[in-house]
């Protein structure tokens, strides 16, 4: 099998699993209890909070564990635009951001009578930003804007976004969910930032939101004190634990690891020109994730070539992850202003660390020989049509 979906998960990395392990069997108390066992789990979440606030450059107390970067983003988006509490109000955002905030903010849109503005996307990518310095009002409450894409790989002049926000008294909250573990982030410039362990080699189930001391927010959810009364429930402590972990091996050789997925990342999309010339790059060739490439392939579906991909041992996707193994046109791309044809012909490669560059050149053989069983099956399609 030849993986190359790496933005939709990662696998475990050894230092997590390991480190994951004691709380799975021997110290599996609750870390709410105060006796032996319960103070041992909570020594874990301590250490892991402390651990990640010190990579993130954040205060420990900023930090809220959560089930993944979709409470993530949903904590942050819903819990901050409702405050204050009265009903209504005005956000801003765009159309190309993951479900977990286009989801949450059309959610206030249609049922608690707020004003939502989708900003314009460039064909690149990219928000239209003199948009943004405009479209805030007294009324606003929060932008939302993504750090970087997870279907085009995609980076935001978010230092620029922040000085907007920042110039106006706006809060900002960004999805980093695809951004760590592969560029420098900066949470100086946001007041809210979600994150996903199993995007950087951490277990699924854990993610945290980062929340700018002193404000305010409205929990989602009600049962207990947990997370300084943010986020109830008894923490995961072994995910916890493991996504704490995960963060060496992520931001190992950074930028080393950087340049390689990157120089793999050009020599996939040299070997697709060549094999199908007609080939479509979408998003900013500069400003972009160095393991992401996404590629149309005009005249074919997305979900045949994934189909025949898979049989061919190749994992890719045609963006998101998240819509229950549907393969549906990306609504990244016509937020984008790409065609229905362009955007319904998409697939998206990913890379991470351990793609190696035998696999990039079987990954294009494999390519090769679909282009060329489906160049045969169209020649067939049409004689027949024209008989």
């Amino acid at each position: 099998m030849i993986y190359l979906d790496y933005n939709a998960t990662t696998p475990l990395c050894d230092e997590a699993r390991e480190t994951m392990l004691p709380y799975l069997d021997r110290y599996f108390g609750n870390p709410s209890s105060v006796h032996a066992a319960g103070r041992k789990a909570r020594a874990a979440i301590d250490d892991a909070r402390d651990k990640l606030a010190a990579l993130l450059h954040a205060k420990p107390h900023e930090l809220v564990f959560m089930s993944g970067g979709t409470e993530s983003c949903n904590l942050a988006v819903l819990g901050l635009a409702r405050c204050p509490v009265s009903r209504g109000g005005h956000v801003i955002s765009n159309k190309a951001e993951h479900h977990a905030v286009l989801n949450a903010l059309e959610y206030l849109e249609k049922r608690e009578n707020f004003e939502v503005t989708w900003l314009n996307m460039s064909r690149d990518g990219i928000a239209d930003l003199d948009q943004l310095a405009s479209a805030i009002r007294p009324g606003t409450r929060l932008v939302s804007i993504m750090t970087a894409n997870n279907e085009t790989g995609v980076i935001q002049p978010m230092r620029d976004i922040s000085q907007i926000c920042r110039d106006r008294g706006v809060l900002l909250h960004s999805d980093m969910v695809q951004s760590f573990g592969k560029i420098e982030i900066d949470l100086s410039l946001v007041d809210a930032a979600s994150f996903a362990a199993h995007k950087f080699y951490g277990p699924k189930g854990a993610g945290v939101l980062f929340l700018r001391s002193g404000l305010s927010i409205q929990p989602l959810m009600f049962g207990g004190a947990h997370e300084n009364q943010r986020r109830p429930g008894t923490e995961n402590v072994a995910a916890i634990a493991g996504m704490a972990a995960a963060t060496d091996f992520a931001l190992k050789e950074q930028e080393k690891e950087r340049e390689r997925e990157k120089a793999l990342r050009d020599k996939l999309w040299t070997c697709i020109t060549q094999i199908f010339p007609g080939a479509q790059q979408n998003g900013d060739s500069v400003r972009r994730l160095a393991n992401t490439l996404n590629v149309s392939f005009p005249g074919f579906d997305s979900e045949t070539l994934l189909m025949a991909l898979d049989l061919e041992g190749v994992c890719a996707s045609s963006g998101s992850a998240c819509m229950v193994g549907s393969v549906v046109a990306s609504h990244v791309l016509q937020a984008m202003g790409l065609s229905m044809e362009q955007a319904s012909s998409a697939v998206r490669f990913s890379l991470g660390k351990q793609t190696t560059a035998d696999e990039i050149e079987r990954a294009a053989d494999a390519i090769a020989r679909i282009f060329e069983r489906l160049a045969k099956t169209k020649t067939k399609s049409d004689a027949y049509a024209v008989a």
